[in-house]
C-alpha cells in the first residue's frame, strides 16, 4: 500500500482527532458571562417563590442563580409584567430580557412572527385552570356560560384553556361574552358584578376561601390536555453568544426541579409559596391527584412538545399566528437539558409522559 493510499484512508481518523483536540481546547477556555443577565415572567404574585414559573421561581427566592454567578460578579435581574406573557414578548423583541418563563400561546405566536428563541425546558406542566362565579351565582357547569359575561387573560396561558374548556363541552368562543382582564381586575369586575364568571388559575382559590366566589369547574382530574404548559425560553442571541453560561443556568434549574421533586421537601416546597394570600391548603389542593415530581419535571418529554404542537397548530386555525409556522422540534434545544441530567446523574429520575399526559408504560 502506498503511502499516499494509507494517507487518504487516515484522513477521517486525522478529522476525528483534530476536532476532538479544537473540541476540548474550547471547552478548557472559561467563558466570560455577561454583567447583567436579566429574567422575565407574567406577574401572577408579589411573592418570589411564585414569580418566574415554578422552577426559576424557587431558584430566585433560594438563591441557587445567584450563587451560581457569585463568583463572576454577575448581576441577575428578575422582572415580572403585569400585563403579561405578550408584555414578556415584547421586552425579548427589544432585547430587554435573555431568559423568560413565557406560556405556549405567546410563545409560539412570538417565535412565528420572527422573535428568534430558544425553547429549552418546561417552566410551568400540568397547570390547572378554575371557572369562578360569585357565590350566589346559578351558574354550575361549563355549559351554563352560554350567553355569559366570562373574563379571562388574553394571550396568556389560560386563554387556550378556555377554548380547548369550551371545545370539549361543545361549546366555543361565539358562544360567551368574552372580557380580557386581568387575574386581580377579574377578580374585582366578578365582585362588582360586571362579569358573571372567571376563568383563572389556582391565585383564585384565595378568595373562593375569603367567601368571594365560589369554584364550579376545574382541570383537576380532567384530561391532562386541558392543562397548561408554559416554558423557559432564551433568546437565541444569547444562547450563541454564552453557551457555558446557559448550560450553568441549566444546571441550576435541573438541580431546583430535582430537589423539588423530592417528597422529602414538599413541606419547604409549599412553605416557599405560601403567603398571606394563598394557604397551604390551596396549594395542597391544586398539587394533588398527581405525584409533585410530575408537575416539576424538567424533561421536554413527548407530552411536553405534543402540548405545544397541539398549541401551534390550534393558534394557526385561529388567525393567531402571523408568520411562517415552524417545526416545533426545531425550537427545541434539548442540548442544554441532556447534558445536566447526564452529568448530574438525573437521566432516570424523572419519569416521561407520554403524548396524553399518562406515564408511560415499559
Amino acid at each position: 500500500m502506498t503511502l499516499f493510499r494509507r494517507t487518504r484512508l487516515l484522513e477521517p481518523l486525522f478529522r476525528f482527532l483534530f476536532l476532538a483536540v479544537l473540541l476540548a481546547s474550547s471547552c478548557a477556555r472559561a467563558e466570560t458571562p455577561p454583567p447583567v443577565i436579566r429574567f422575565g415572567s407574567p406577574e401572577i404574585s408579589t411573592n418570589r417563590a411564585l414569580a418566574g414559573g415554578v422552577i426559576v421561581g424557587i431558584a430566585n427566592e433560594k438563591g441557587w442563580l445567584r450563587d451560581e454567578f457569585a463568583k463572576d460578579n454577575v448581576r441577575l435581574e428578575f422582572d415580572t409584567f403585569r400585563n403579561g406573557a405578550p408584555a414578556v414578548g415584547q421586552a425579548l423583541a427589544n432585547r430587554q430580557l435573555d431568559f423568560a418563563v413565557q406560556g405556549d400561546l405567546m410563545s409560539v405566536i412570538g417565535h412565528a412572527a420572527g422573535l428568534p428563541t430558544t425553547l429549552l425546558l418546561p417552566s410551568v406542566k400540568l397547570g390547572n385552570a378554575y371557572l369562578a362565579v360569585p357565590p350566589q351565582s346559578g351558574v354550575s357547569k361549563i355549559t351554563d356560560l352560554r350567553g355569559k359575561r366570562v373574563a379571562y387573560f388574553k394571550g396568556n396561558f389560560v386563554h387556550l384553556q378556555v377554548l380547548r374548556i369550551l371545545a370539549a363541552n361543545g361549546m366555543s368562543e361565539k358562544d360567551i361574552r368574552s372580557v380580557f382582564l386581568d387575574p386581580p381586575t377579574s377578580i374585582a369586575a366578578l365582585a362588582s358584578g360586571d362579569v358573571d364568571a372567571v376563568f383563572g388559575g389556582p391565585e383564585l382559590l384565595p378568595a373562593r376561601d375569603r367567601g368571594a366566589l365560589k369554584i364550579v369547574y376545574s382541570t383537576r382530574g380532567q384530561s391532562p390536555t386541558l392543562t397548561a404548559q408554559s416554558g423557559f425560553i432564551a433568546r437565541t442571541e444569547f444562547v450563541k453568544a454564552y453557551p457555558q453560561t446557559t448550560q450553568r443556568i441549566v444546571d441550576v434549574l435541573v438541580k431546583t426541579a430535582r430537589w423539588a421533586s423530592d417528597p422529602a421537601n414538599r413541606d419547604q416546597v409549599f412553605a416557599l409559596w405560601s403567603t398571606d394570600g394563598q394557604r397551604r391548603a390551596d396549594l395542597e389542593e391544586d398539587y394533588s391527584g398527581r405525584p409533585l415530581s410530575d408537575r416539576m419535571s424538567p424533561l421536554l418529554d413527548p407530552f411536553f412538545v405534543e402540548r405545544y404542537r397541539a398549541t401551534l397548530d390550534q393558534a394557526t386555525e385561529l388567525g393567531f399566528v402571523h408568520g411562517q409556522k415552524f417545526d416545533v422540534g426545531q425550537w427545541i434545544d434539548r442540548r442544554f437539558l441532556q447534558s445536566s441530567l447526564t452529568r448530574l446523574g438525573l437521566s432516570d429520575y424523572w419519569q416521561p409522559l407520554d403524548i396524553n399526559g399518562e406515564h408511560a408504560h415499559p
